[in-house]
């Protein structure tokens, strides 16, 4: 199985639960198995009340988890072209189950994000209540190189950062360190690459008795304290200013073309920024603008129920599957977009993204 749990016991008796997305190979990349064990092992340490804290991590050192398991979606979206398929539905459904029970969860939960902390595994981090990065952390949701968009409660998260990097990141797909995390609210401590095995065993010397709270706080402080040397140098809030100016505009079509504009520029990190946006899906660009202009108003579980229609209707419009195609399968790195001018896009296929595509009531109505 490619999620291994444990349960450790502390000094005063207390346990520990440790979930590890076992599939290192795949960069954990998570498989609809494995959402399901997770999600299953989560609602029972939950209801255990001898289970007081639990940690979510990754194998290996590459990654903590590399995204969702978009290969075997792809397939089924060519299998089945122009439908929504049945592992598409349930898979979409699990995921976004999994990571509000994350959101919502009546337990510390600890997540260690180190390496790759992508699409998929940035759902998990930003429902833990303790998201811990590394200086080995790369996160970012680059789904716009595959015509997808950013799903696992990404219109929650990318619509609460300041200014308008919520957008730059979503159009551009760029990757955070873990002081960018820090910066814009999407981590709560550093930690070194080799202080997790240090980590358990102070979490297994506290009196999960009394003053928890106190404690765990004090604990992780005393271990951030000892990573600070580490903490690698800012990338995106000290261009904040900048991308803010260049995003002051009134549509997704002419932010892409300011963003355009930073192709061949000085700074490597915003031609770089420029050059995989123009590279990724024009579709995906509308449906972050969508997002994050509709999810200012909306609930937690409101975004999860949005992201869930917008999921089945990528699965039923071409851009998903050729994207995944391109990058993840063939690897030729050239996608036939089939909107290849931003300008171009219908509307019509923007908003009928954000329909209904099921019968009856949302199957995340209970979200609440």
């Amino acid at each position: 199985m490619a999620v291994q749990c444990e349960e450790l016991t502390g000094v005063d008796g207390a346990r520990i639960g440790i979930a590890t997305l076992d599939a290192e190979k795949a960069l954990n990349a998570l498989s609809l198995p494995m959402i399901e064990v997770l999600d299953q092992q989560l609602a029972q340490w939950a209801d255990n009340p001898e289970i007081v804290c639990v940690l979510l991590r990754g194998a290996g050192t590459k990654a903590f988890c590399a995204g969702g398991d978009v290969r075997s979606l792809m397939q089924a979206c060519r299998d089945q072209p122009g439908t929504v398929p049945t592992l598409a539905a349930n898979f979409f459904e699990a995921e976004y189950r999994l990571d509000y029970r994350l959101h919502t969860y009546p337990k510390p939960v600890l997540c260690w994000g180190h390496g790759h902390v992508l699409g998929g595994g940035m759902g998990l981090l930003q429902g833990a209540n303790v998201r811990i990065v590394t200086p080995s952390s790369r996160l970012a949701m680059p789904e716009i190189s595959i015509g997808l968009y950013p799903d696992v409660g990404a219109s929650w998260f990318l619509a609460r950062l300041p200014g308008k990097l919520g957008l730059f990141l979503g159009m551009t797909g760029v990757g955070l360190n873990a002081r960018d995390a820090l910066d814009l609210g999407l981590a709560d401590r550093l930690l070194g690459d080799n202080q997790q095995k240090e980590l358990i065993d102070d979490l297994l010397q506290l009196n999960w008795q009394e003053q928890t709270a106190l404690q765990l706080n004090s604990l992780l402080k005393a271990q951030e304290h000892r990573a600070q040397a580490e903490m690698p140098q800012a990338q995106w809030l000290p261009r904040r200013q900048q991308i803010d100016a260049l995003l002051d505009v009134a549509d997704p079509v002419c932010a892409w073309r300011a963003i355009a504009t930073l192709r061949g520029h000085d700074d490597p990190l915003l031609a770089k920024a420029a050059q995989t946006m123009l590279e990724g899906c024009p579709l995906t660009a509308h449906l972050v603008w969508q997002q994050i202009q509709r999810a200012r108003y909306l609930s937690l579980a409101q975004v999860f129920q949005m992201e869930y229609s917008m999921s089945l209707n990528c699965c039923r419009h071409p851009e998903f599957a050729e994207g995944v195609r391109a990058r993840l399968v063939d690897k030729d790195q050239q996608p036939r977009w089939h909107w290849a001018d931003i300008a171009k896009v219908p509307a019509a296929v923007v908003n009928a993204h954000f329909s209904k595509v099921w019968e009856g009531r949302h199957p995340l109505a209970d979200l609440v």
